[in-house]
């Protein structure tokens, strides 16, 4: 027990004299965090925000823009953007590969947690019309029923435009053959959850692409439809950028790979402060955790910061792991 005691205060020790180090140079920092706004992301980034300033007395403020935006900023390494918490792969594989693998300015956390994606209808619509599989929302009188705007064709929300599993989901809905009596949305993660609630208020179709950590999967009764298994061979999406004509090269007839979501950070933050990465690099998110906390912000209108900071007071020993303790 003593033996026990005394590596326990050794560690603390060393964490501590981890922080005393740094602190000189973090009283001069302010960090930037990669900000997207739909709940999931909303309470990773204010999980990480509160820990900084509260356990490391470091000044942060968060910057919206695009996974292009965040990367180069990262890239530069002078501050525009330090971290970045909405790391999902496969979909930024193309980002990891300049970045990461090719420049080394920017650093992947090893630890992640698992994610998923697919295409969703309320379940209501799913057993009332038989609608099971992706294929179904090819059926005219389906697509009928996903007509919200009267111009004859069926609308499926994709995602928004910029993320990479949008122009995934673009080529998947042409090769599917669901652009024959539909049409793909692209708009925020809030308009697609504003007009799902409104299609389920009304008891009417609704088709969407759905990721776990989402509020949607608590807030609505809904359910993934099938898709053929991924597999290499048949999931081939090539990068838009500086290619034209990526959407025609593309070809995608199978589910997409499985999906990991992690943290990334400036790889000049291992000089500047050394033990803000540590931190970083001890974070371990888990898909349950982020679900509730999204549906405590998305559906029940929870402030982020508030969601975060609770869920901080309540698991004390698991963020104390985070910083070596």
């Amino acid at each position: 027990m003593r033996h026990e005691c005394k590596s326990l205060l050794r560690r603390v020790a060393l964490a501590m004299a981890v922080v005393l180090a740094s602190s000189a140079s973090m009283a001069a920092e302010k960090l930037m965090i990669a900000e997207f706004k739909y709940p999931a992301a909303a309470f990773r980034v204010n999980v990480i925000k509160v820990l900084l300033e509260e356990r490391l007395g470091l000044e942060s403020d968060t910057a919206t823009g695009d996974h292009a935006m965040f990367y180069a900023g990262m890239h530069r390494g002078k501050g525009d953007i330090d971290i970045h918490p909405e790391i999902w792969q496969p979909n930024q594989k193309n980002f990891k590969a300049e970045y990461v693998d090719g420049h080394g300015t920017v650093v992947y956390s090893d630890k992640y947690h698992d994610a998923k994606s697919g295409f969703c209808v309320p379940r209501y619509f799913s057993e009332e019309h038989n609608v099971k599989s992706i294929f179904d929302l090819g059926r005219p009188d389906v697509a009928k029923m996903l007509d919200s705007d009267g111009n004859g064709k069926g609308e499926i929300w994709i995602g928004k435009s910029g993320w990479a599993s949008t122009n995934e989901n673009h080529v998947k809905a042409r090769d599917y053959g669901l652009l024959t009596f539909n049409e793909v949305t692209k708009a925020d993660a809030a308009v697609n959850v504003a007009a799902l609630n409104d299609a389920v208020r009304k008891h009417e179709g609704y088709a969407f692409y759905c990721a776990r950590p989402e509020e949607v999967w608590i807030r609505f009764d809904i359910v993934e439809l099938e898709e053929p298994p991924f597999d290499p061979s048949c999931h081939k999406i090539i990068n838009a950028k500086g290619n034209p004509e990526w959407f025609e090269q593309s070809k995608i007839t199978c589910k997409g790979a499985p999906k990991t979501v992690r943290v990334a950070w400036s790889k000049s933050l291992e000089e500047r402060l050394p033990a803000v990465t540590s931190f970083l690099a001890n974070i371990d998110f888990d898909l349950d955790m982020v679900t509730a906390a999204s549906y405590e912000i998305g559906a029940g209108k929870r402030d982020p910061h508030d969601v975060a900071k609770e869920w901080i007071d309540n698991n004390k020993e698991r963020v104390d792991s985070w910083f070596g303790m």
